[in-house]
């Protein structure tokens, strides 16, 4: 038997030429490789495309970790409409931070595996969908849609091949449900972002009706590397079942915050060493592997592999991998105070367990953390999150719940010593980075 292979603590690909002043321009890119995946991808059939991605097992990086070959095979061949790429590039979940320094640093490369991905599902119309207030990735993305299309890498006849992509840049208004997919196609058409009952899924009836792929921005990002490379230097990479590389956001009470890429199935202790560990005389208390719509983690986590399947078999989610760390000065009902209190904000108010249930939840945590609460507060919010719990439109309820419940599982003497002492036990100025030495 043979022992497998340590694999490199760091993976760098989509990040690999980031130090690089011009990466961001077309002339840079290029230089490092750019639009040659694209040239051989469009010498390929769409279909061994499609069969391509399926072999390397990329899975979502938006979140839900769905594979994004399977996805694409879902649009029916027999349907007469036109199909449409959608690019969901409205990040928005508290302590996610990937996508946008991608797209500011590197935006062909989005657009790279939006040609390829469009070719490959048959799609002559595709979209990327930004949120609103990141002006300056705005600006980048439509000057480097412009080059694009100046050098024929996008618009008619695509590098000789007669491929013809042309592609949109939309700004959304800034509203954190636009990240559901349905409610981002729905604001696409014009309306109000809302989560569409399903089915129809978008693979049948998406944008303007018609079949649809919605992608997150890192999963196309990815694809130029997969054509280059091939499906199998991607699977060498990640675990079994979830292969391949990632961004793992870290910030909060780590001593370098930042960008760490990294296969699939690496621990937050490796993460923590490369990032210099929790800032200096603290210790870990609590962390989101995937930003704060995922149930949270305690230091006896430390070692659980950083993958869909292992994340899931420990009661949380790998969501965005936005590991989110606090150490043992933040009091976890005010951090959960304020994650609902975003939650009840950006509720679209569509559906009546989320309206509701995130408004009275808001409520119950803050007379918690006033020292106006009771024991029985703990049992309120908890049923609560029973009625939010996959009764709602879209993931926006089940991830609101998410903390509530995992903070009371893992400190609920935290939330009896709030109504004990009445009033919160902790300095809060010493959570914060210039008041916690």
């Amino acid at each position: 038997m043979t022992t497998p292979t340590t694999p490199a603590p760091l993976t760098p690909v989509l990040s690999k030429d980031w130090d690089r002043p011009d990466l961001f321009t077309l002339d840079g890119y290029r230089a490092t490789g750019g639009y040659e995946a694209l040239r051989t991808a469009l010498d390929m059939e769409p279909d061994t495309l499609v069969d391509l991605v399926k072999a390397s097992g990329l899975r979502g990086r938006g979140g839900a970790g769905f594979p994004t070959g399977m996805k694409w095979g879902f649009l029916p061949k027999d349907n007469p409409k036109p199909r449409y790429l959608v690019v969901n590039a409205d990040e928005s979940e508290p302590g996610t931070c990937k996508d946008i320094p991608l797209m500011l640093a590197n935006p062909h490369v989005l657009l790279e595996g939006v040609a390829i991905s469009s070719y490959a599902i048959r799609s002559n119309l595709a979209f990327i969908y930004v949120r609103g207030e990141v002006l300056h990735v705005i600006r980048r993305l439509r000057q480097a849609v412009a080059d694009a299309y100046t050098a024929g890498l996008l618009g008619k006849d695509i590098l000789g091949s007669g491929f013809d992509l042309d592609v949109v840049m939309h700004a959304g208004a800034g509203a954190y449900i636009c990240g559901e997919e349905t409610a981002l196609l729905d604001s696409l058409e014009g309306y109000r972002g809302q989560p569409r009952l399903k089915p129809p899924f978008p693979a049948v009836a998406g944008l303007y009706a018609s079949p649809t792929v919605v992608n997150n921005v890192e999963s196309i990002a990815s694809v130029p590397s997969i054509v280059a490379n091939g499906a199998e230097w991607f699977t060498a990479m990640g675990t079994e079942k979830s292969s391949g590389y990632g961004f793992f956001s870290l910030s909060g009470h780590v001593t370098r915050p930042g960008q760490y890429e990294a296969p699939l199935g690496i621990t937050l202790r490796e993460l923590l060493d490369m990032a210099g560990g929790i800032r200096s005389g603290h210790e870990l208390k609590f962390w989101t592997p995937g930003g704060s719509s995922t149930p949270i983690f305690t230091a006896e986590h430390l070692d659980t592999p950083l993958d869909f399947e292992s994340v899931g078999a420990a009661g949380s989610m790998l969501g965005t991998r936005a590991l989110q760390i606090f150490d043992e000065t933040t009091c976890v009902v005010r951090a959960a105070g304020r994650w609902i209190a975003f939650y009840e904000h950006e509720s679209c108010g569509k559906c009546t367990p989320c309206r509701e249930g995130n408004y009275w939840m808001v409520q119950v945590l803050d007379r918690i953390e006033r020292g106006e609460g009771s024991e029985a507060d703990l049992d309120k919010l908890l049923d609560i999150c029973d009625n939010l719990l996959g009764r709602s439109f879209c993931a926006l309820g089940d991830g609101a719940a998410s903390p509530v419940m995992s903070s009371i599982k893992y400190f609920r003497q935290e939330y009896i010593d709030h109504v004990e002492q009445r009033g919160c036990p902790f300095d809060h100025a010493k959570s914060t980075l210039w008041g916690g030495a």
